[in-house]
Protein backbone atom coordinates (compact mmCIF):
# COMPACT_ATOMS: atom_id res chain seq x y z
CA UNK A 1 0.00 0.00 0.00
CA UNK A 2 3.25 2.24 0.51
CA UNK A 3 2.61 3.68 -3.61
CA UNK A 4 -1.10 4.41 -2.90
CA UNK A 5 -0.23 5.54 0.21
CA UNK A 6 2.00 8.52 -1.16
CA UNK A 7 -0.20 9.23 -4.29
CA UNK A 8 -2.89 10.09 -2.41
CA UNK A 9 -0.85 11.77 -0.07
CA UNK A 10 0.11 14.00 -3.41
CA UNK A 11 -3.16 14.27 -4.03
CA UNK A 12 -4.30 15.80 -0.25
CA UNK A 13 -1.98 18.43 -0.57
CA UNK A 14 -2.71 19.54 -4.13
CA UNK A 15 -6.01 19.32 -3.05
CA UNK A 16 -4.97 21.81 -0.10
CA UNK A 17 -3.54 24.26 -2.51
CA UNK A 18 -6.81 24.14 -4.13
CA UNK A 19 -8.82 25.46 -1.32
CA UNK A 20 -6.57 27.66 -0.63
CA UNK A 21 -7.27 29.15 -4.03
CA UNK A 22 -11.33 28.79 -3.69
CA UNK A 23 -11.02 32.02 -1.31
CA UNK A 24 -10.54 33.85 -4.57
CA UNK A 25 -13.78 32.45 -5.83
CA UNK A 26 -14.24 29.13 -7.92
CA UNK A 27 -10.62 27.00 -8.75
CA UNK A 28 -10.82 24.07 -11.46
CA UNK A 29 -8.80 20.85 -11.19
CA UNK A 30 -6.82 23.17 -14.41
CA UNK A 31 -6.18 26.12 -11.73
CA UNK A 32 -5.58 23.70 -9.13
CA UNK A 33 -2.40 22.44 -11.08
CA UNK A 34 -1.40 25.83 -11.95
CA UNK A 35 -0.82 26.83 -8.42
CA UNK A 36 1.28 23.49 -7.64
CA UNK A 37 3.04 24.68 -11.02
CA UNK A 38 4.13 28.08 -9.66
CA UNK A 39 4.47 26.42 -5.71
CA UNK A 40 7.03 23.80 -7.64
CA UNK A 41 8.97 27.13 -9.48
CA UNK A 42 9.29 28.87 -6.04
CA UNK A 43 10.89 26.27 -4.37
CA UNK A 44 13.27 25.16 -7.48
CA UNK A 45 11.55 22.07 -8.71
CA UNK A 46 11.25 23.26 -11.60
CA UNK A 47 13.53 24.13 -15.10
CA UNK A 48 12.80 26.02 -18.04
CA UNK A 49 15.73 26.81 -19.05
CA UNK A 50 19.33 25.01 -19.60
CA UNK A 51 20.61 23.82 -16.76
CA UNK A 52 20.66 20.73 -14.01
CA UNK A 53 17.56 20.25 -11.41
CA UNK A 54 18.04 17.89 -8.53
CA UNK A 55 15.91 17.75 -5.49
CA UNK A 56 16.64 16.69 -1.92
CA UNK A 57 16.67 13.03 -1.79
CA UNK A 58 15.24 12.51 -5.21
CA UNK A 59 16.58 9.50 -7.02
CA UNK A 60 16.22 11.50 -10.57
CA UNK A 61 18.82 13.94 -11.69
CA UNK A 62 18.20 16.16 -15.43
CA UNK A 63 20.76 17.97 -17.41
CA UNK A 64 19.27 20.14 -19.90
CA UNK A 65 20.74 22.48 -22.46
CA UNK A 66 19.47 24.19 -25.52
CA UNK A 67 21.38 25.56 -28.25
CA UNK A 68 19.88 27.87 -30.95
CA UNK A 69 20.63 26.92 -34.91
CA UNK A 70 21.42 29.07 -37.89
CA UNK A 71 17.50 29.75 -39.03
CA UNK A 72 16.62 32.69 -36.45
CA UNK A 73 15.12 32.52 -32.81
CA UNK A 74 15.63 29.29 -30.98
CA UNK A 75 12.14 27.52 -31.18
CA UNK A 76 12.93 24.55 -28.76
CA UNK A 77 11.99 24.69 -25.28
CA UNK A 78 11.96 22.32 -22.34
CA UNK A 79 10.62 22.02 -19.25
CA UNK A 80 11.83 19.92 -16.39
CA UNK A 81 9.24 19.47 -13.22
CA UNK A 82 10.34 17.56 -9.91
CA UNK A 83 7.90 16.08 -7.42
CA UNK A 84 5.31 16.71 -10.05
CA UNK A 85 2.28 16.76 -8.94
CA UNK A 86 3.07 16.67 -5.20
CA UNK A 87 4.36 13.27 -5.65
CA UNK A 88 8.15 12.49 -4.37
CA UNK A 89 8.71 9.75 -6.73
CA UNK A 90 7.33 11.65 -9.62
CA UNK A 91 9.17 14.17 -12.06
CA UNK A 92 8.01 15.17 -15.49
CA UNK A 93 10.02 16.17 -18.30
CA UNK A 94 9.11 17.48 -21.87
CA UNK A 95 10.84 18.44 -24.52
CA UNK A 96 9.09 21.05 -27.65
CA UNK A 97 10.37 22.10 -31.21
CA UNK A 98 8.16 24.52 -32.77
CA UNK A 99 7.82 25.90 -36.71
CA UNK A 100 6.92 28.29 -38.93
CA UNK A 101 6.87 32.07 -38.09
CA UNK A 102 5.45 31.73 -34.67
CA UNK A 103 6.67 28.38 -33.48
CA UNK A 104 8.83 29.63 -30.89
CA UNK A 105 5.34 30.92 -29.27
CA UNK A 106 3.32 27.71 -29.84
CA UNK A 107 6.11 25.82 -28.49
CA UNK A 108 6.56 27.68 -25.37
CA UNK A 109 2.48 27.77 -24.77
CA UNK A 110 2.20 24.04 -25.08
CA UNK A 111 4.91 23.94 -22.63
CA UNK A 112 3.48 26.12 -19.79
CA UNK A 113 -0.29 24.50 -20.40
CA UNK A 114 0.15 20.51 -21.00
CA UNK A 115 2.06 19.44 -17.72
CA UNK A 116 -0.71 20.93 -15.42
CA UNK A 117 -3.12 19.85 -17.66
CA UNK A 118 -1.61 16.28 -17.60
CA UNK A 119 -1.57 16.36 -13.74
CA UNK A 120 -5.04 17.71 -13.86
CA UNK A 121 -6.44 15.27 -16.39
CA UNK A 122 -3.97 12.72 -13.95
CA UNK A 123 -5.46 13.59 -10.41
CA UNK A 124 -9.25 13.29 -11.98
CA UNK A 125 -8.64 9.78 -14.05
CA UNK A 126 -7.14 8.59 -10.46
CA UNK A 127 -9.81 9.40 -8.33
CA UNK A 128 -12.84 8.14 -10.68
CA UNK A 129 -10.55 4.52 -10.34
CA UNK A 130 -10.21 4.66 -6.78
CA UNK A 131 -14.14 5.10 -6.26
CA UNK A 132 -14.17 2.43 -9.18
CA UNK A 133 -15.64 -0.81 -7.08
CA UNK A 134 -14.16 -2.66 -10.40
CA UNK A 135 -10.67 -1.41 -10.50
CA UNK A 136 -8.87 -2.76 -8.14
CA UNK A 137 -5.24 -0.66 -8.30
CA UNK A 138 -3.41 -2.56 -5.87
CA UNK A 139 -3.81 -6.11 -7.38
CA UNK A 140 -2.45 -4.72 -10.85
CA UNK A 141 -0.77 -1.02 -9.81
CA UNK A 142 1.86 -1.34 -12.90
CA UNK A 143 -1.22 -1.77 -15.29
CA UNK A 144 -3.48 0.44 -14.48
CA UNK A 145 -1.06 3.27 -13.58
CA UNK A 146 0.17 3.14 -17.50
CA UNK A 147 -3.99 2.69 -18.50
CA UNK A 148 -4.44 5.64 -16.17
CA UNK A 149 -1.06 7.82 -17.53
CA UNK A 150 -2.29 7.07 -21.38
CA UNK A 151 -6.39 7.63 -20.95
CA UNK A 152 -4.71 11.29 -19.50
CA UNK A 153 -2.96 11.92 -22.18
CA UNK A 154 -4.90 11.41 -24.81
CA UNK A 155 -7.56 13.79 -23.04
CA UNK A 156 -4.64 16.61 -22.44
CA UNK A 157 -3.35 16.19 -25.79
CA UNK A 158 -6.52 16.79 -27.69
CA UNK A 159 -7.58 19.20 -25.39
CA UNK A 160 -4.30 21.10 -25.61
CA UNK A 161 -4.76 21.32 -29.21
CA UNK A 162 -8.44 22.51 -29.60
CA UNK A 163 -7.26 25.11 -26.98
CA UNK A 164 -4.46 26.63 -28.94
CA UNK A 165 -6.99 26.72 -31.43
CA UNK A 166 -9.56 28.03 -30.12
CA UNK A 167 -8.42 30.12 -27.51
CA UNK A 168 -5.03 31.48 -28.27
CA UNK A 169 -5.90 33.73 -30.90
CA UNK A 170 -3.13 36.30 -30.13
CA UNK A 171 -0.71 32.92 -31.73
CA UNK A 172 -1.34 32.19 -35.33
CA UNK A 173 -1.06 28.67 -35.33
CA UNK A 174 -2.96 28.06 -38.68
CA UNK A 175 1.21 28.40 -39.80
CA UNK A 176 2.53 27.01 -37.59
CA UNK A 177 3.08 24.25 -34.62
CA UNK A 178 5.46 22.19 -32.19
CA UNK A 179 6.13 18.69 -31.73
CA UNK A 180 5.97 17.57 -28.04
CA UNK A 181 7.99 14.83 -26.82
CA UNK A 182 7.28 14.39 -22.80
CA UNK A 183 7.72 11.43 -20.58
CA UNK A 184 6.78 10.95 -16.77
CA UNK A 185 8.95 8.94 -14.27
CA UNK A 186 6.59 7.64 -11.24
CA UNK A 187 8.72 5.22 -9.15
CA UNK A 188 10.10 2.68 -11.53
CA UNK A 189 7.22 3.07 -14.40
CA UNK A 190 8.56 5.74 -17.33
CA UNK A 191 5.06 6.64 -19.27
CA UNK A 192 6.44 8.18 -22.54
CA UNK A 193 4.31 10.72 -24.96
CA UNK A 194 5.66 11.85 -28.22
CA UNK A 195 3.94 14.27 -30.94
CA UNK A 196 6.49 14.91 -33.53
CA UNK A 197 9.90 13.66 -34.50
CA UNK A 198 11.82 14.32 -31.39
CA UNK A 199 13.20 11.26 -29.88
CA UNK A 200 13.77 9.46 -26.73
CA UNK A 201 16.58 6.42 -26.77
CA UNK A 202 17.01 4.95 -23.04
CA UNK A 203 21.36 3.78 -22.20
CA UNK A 204 20.77 0.60 -20.66
CA UNK A 205 23.59 -1.94 -19.49
CA UNK A 206 24.16 -4.96 -21.75
CA UNK A 207 25.05 -8.78 -20.56
CA UNK A 208 28.00 -8.01 -21.34
CA UNK A 209 28.14 -4.90 -19.22
CA UNK A 210 28.41 -2.56 -22.46
CA UNK A 211 26.05 -0.04 -22.41
CA UNK A 212 23.46 -0.09 -25.28
CA UNK A 213 20.41 1.99 -26.39
CA UNK A 214 17.01 1.56 -27.05
CA UNK A 215 14.70 3.97 -28.69
CA UNK A 216 11.88 4.81 -26.64
CA UNK A 217 9.64 6.57 -29.43
CA UNK A 218 9.16 6.20 -33.31
CA UNK A 219 10.31 9.68 -35.49
CA UNK A 220 6.75 10.42 -36.86
CA UNK A 221 7.61 11.19 -40.61
CA UNK A 222 5.21 11.60 -43.35
CA UNK A 223 6.68 8.81 -45.25
CA UNK A 224 6.11 5.94 -42.43
CA UNK A 225 3.54 3.48 -43.44
CA UNK A 226 0.76 4.11 -41.44
CA UNK A 227 1.37 7.90 -41.25
CA UNK A 228 1.33 7.85 -44.99
CA UNK A 229 -2.23 6.17 -45.50
CA UNK A 230 -3.80 8.75 -42.86
CA UNK A 231 -2.57 11.51 -44.93
CA UNK A 232 -3.27 10.15 -48.41
CA UNK A 233 -7.11 9.27 -46.84
CA UNK A 234 -7.67 12.52 -46.25
CA UNK A 235 -6.37 14.12 -49.30
CA UNK A 236 -3.26 15.38 -47.74
CA UNK A 237 -0.35 14.62 -50.00
CA UNK A 238 3.31 13.39 -49.06
CA UNK A 239 6.55 14.05 -51.30
CA UNK A 240 10.03 15.68 -50.87
CA UNK A 241 11.19 18.29 -53.37
CA UNK A 242 13.61 17.87 -56.07
CA UNK A 243 16.12 19.78 -53.66
CA UNK A 244 15.86 18.01 -50.71
CA UNK A 245 16.05 14.10 -51.68
CA UNK A 246 14.64 11.94 -49.05
CA UNK A 247 13.62 14.38 -46.87
CA UNK A 248 9.79 13.33 -46.92
CA UNK A 249 7.08 16.84 -46.50
CA UNK A 250 3.43 17.05 -45.68
CA UNK A 251 1.69 19.10 -48.43
CA UNK A 252 -2.19 20.74 -48.85
CA UNK A 253 -4.15 18.67 -51.70
CA UNK A 254 -3.61 21.98 -54.23
CA UNK A 255 -0.93 24.12 -52.98
CA UNK A 256 3.21 23.36 -52.55
CA UNK A 257 2.40 24.62 -48.43
CA UNK A 258 2.93 23.92 -45.64
CA UNK A 259 5.70 21.78 -46.46
CA UNK A 260 5.94 19.63 -43.03
CA UNK A 261 8.66 17.34 -42.28
CA UNK A 262 6.45 15.17 -39.56
CA UNK A 263 2.75 14.03 -39.36
CA UNK A 264 2.18 14.81 -36.06
CA UNK A 265 2.11 18.13 -34.30
CA UNK A 266 0.25 20.71 -32.12
CA UNK A 267 -1.35 23.69 -34.51
CA UNK A 268 -0.42 23.63 -37.96
CA UNK A 269 -4.61 24.15 -38.44
CA UNK A 270 -3.74 24.69 -42.05
CA UNK A 271 -3.37 20.87 -42.79
CA UNK A 272 -5.04 19.26 -39.73
CA UNK A 273 -8.18 18.48 -42.10
CA UNK A 274 -5.56 16.65 -44.12
CA UNK A 275 -4.02 13.65 -42.08
CA UNK A 276 -1.38 15.95 -39.94
CA UNK A 277 -2.98 14.71 -35.84
CA UNK A 278 -1.58 15.95 -32.34
CA UNK A 279 -2.31 12.26 -31.28
CA UNK A 280 0.62 11.09 -28.91
CA UNK A 281 1.37 7.70 -29.15
CA UNK A 282 2.25 6.59 -25.40
CA UNK A 283 4.16 3.68 -24.21
CA UNK A 284 5.43 2.17 -21.01
CA UNK A 285 8.74 0.83 -19.50
CA UNK A 286 9.41 -0.30 -16.09
CA UNK A 287 12.99 1.00 -15.11
CA UNK A 288 15.56 -1.81 -13.53
CA UNK A 289 18.91 -1.34 -12.06
CA UNK A 290 20.85 -1.36 -15.41
CA UNK A 291 18.74 1.22 -16.94
CA UNK A 292 21.37 4.20 -16.78
CA UNK A 293 19.35 7.41 -17.83
CA UNK A 294 16.80 8.11 -20.90
CA UNK A 295 17.97 11.45 -23.09
CA UNK A 296 14.96 13.24 -24.76
CA UNK A 297 16.32 15.61 -27.74
CA UNK A 298 15.09 17.24 -31.06
CA UNK A 299 15.57 16.67 -34.58
CA UNK A 300 18.42 18.45 -34.61
CA UNK A 301 20.47 16.23 -32.68
CA UNK A 302 19.22 13.35 -34.11
CA UNK A 303 20.08 14.29 -37.16
CA UNK A 304 23.23 14.48 -37.61
CA UNK A 305 24.49 12.08 -34.04
CA UNK A 306 23.01 7.92 -33.55
CA UNK A 307 21.50 6.64 -30.59
CA UNK A 308 24.46 4.73 -29.86
CA UNK A 309 26.90 7.75 -30.07
CA UNK A 310 24.36 9.52 -28.30
CA UNK A 311 24.63 7.18 -25.04
CA UNK A 312 28.54 6.90 -25.43
CA UNK A 313 28.78 10.87 -25.19
CA UNK A 314 26.41 10.94 -22.22
CA UNK A 315 27.89 7.81 -20.35
CA UNK A 316 31.24 9.33 -20.86
CA UNK A 317 30.77 12.85 -19.84
CA UNK A 318 32.45 12.71 -16.51
CA UNK A 319 29.90 15.57 -14.81
CA UNK A 320 26.22 14.67 -15.21
CA UNK A 321 25.48 18.67 -15.04
CA UNK A 322 27.25 18.54 -18.50
CA UNK A 323 26.04 16.19 -20.18
CA UNK A 324 23.12 17.32 -22.40
CA UNK A 325 25.49 19.63 -23.12
CA UNK A 326 27.95 17.97 -24.34
CA UNK A 327 25.43 16.21 -26.23
CA UNK A 328 24.30 18.98 -28.02
CA UNK A 329 27.81 20.18 -28.53
CA UNK A 330 28.68 17.45 -30.55
CA UNK A 331 25.27 17.60 -32.42
CA UNK A 332 26.81 21.02 -33.43
CA UNK A 333 30.10 19.11 -34.40
CA UNK A 334 28.13 16.88 -36.07
CA UNK A 335 26.17 19.43 -38.32
CA UNK A 336 29.91 20.93 -39.59
CA UNK A 337 30.96 17.97 -40.80
CA UNK A 338 27.86 16.33 -42.13
CA UNK A 339 25.48 19.07 -43.54
CA UNK A 340 27.86 21.55 -44.79
CA UNK A 341 26.18 24.13 -46.48
CA UNK A 342 23.30 23.79 -44.87
CA UNK A 343 21.82 26.38 -42.20
CA UNK A 344 22.44 24.23 -38.53
CA UNK A 345 18.79 23.47 -37.03
CA UNK A 346 18.11 24.31 -33.42
CA UNK A 347 19.48 22.05 -30.92
CA UNK A 348 18.15 20.44 -27.44
CA UNK A 349 18.37 17.65 -25.00
CA UNK A 350 17.10 16.44 -21.58
CA UNK A 351 19.26 13.57 -20.12
CA UNK A 352 17.17 12.08 -16.88
CA UNK A 353 20.06 9.69 -15.16
CA UNK A 354 17.68 7.47 -13.22
CA UNK A 355 20.17 6.58 -10.25
CA UNK A 356 22.17 8.59 -7.92
CA UNK A 357 25.48 9.32 -8.75
CA UNK A 358 27.45 8.84 -5.04
CA UNK A 359 30.40 11.84 -6.30
CA UNK A 360 27.70 14.43 -7.29
CA UNK A 361 26.88 16.74 -4.88
CA UNK A 362 24.75 20.16 -5.93
CA UNK A 363 22.94 22.74 -4.84
CA UNK A 364 18.68 22.20 -5.41
CA UNK A 365 18.85 23.83 -8.96
CA UNK A 366 21.80 25.52 -10.65
CA UNK A 367 22.28 26.90 -13.91
CA UNK A 368 25.68 26.57 -16.62
CA UNK A 369 27.58 28.56 -18.34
Amino acid sequence: MGHLSSLFNGLARSLSLKRGRRKSGNCSGREAAEAMAKEAKKNDLVLRTSGFINANGSNNFASVFSKRGKKGVNQDCCIVWEEFGCQEDMIFCGIFDGHGSWGHFVAKMVRESLPPSLLSNWQETVAEAALDPECDLQSDKKHHRFDIWKHSYLKTCAAIDQELHEQHRKIDSFYSGTTALTIVRQGDLIVVANVGDSRAVLGTTSDDGSLIPVQLTVDFKPNLPQEAERICQCQGRVFCLRDEPGVHRVWLPDEESPGLAMSRAFGDYCVKDFGLISVPEVTQRNITSRDQFVVLATDGVWDVISNQEAVEIISSTPDRTQSAKRLVECAVLGWKRKRRGIAMDDISAICLFFHPSPSLQVHPLALLD
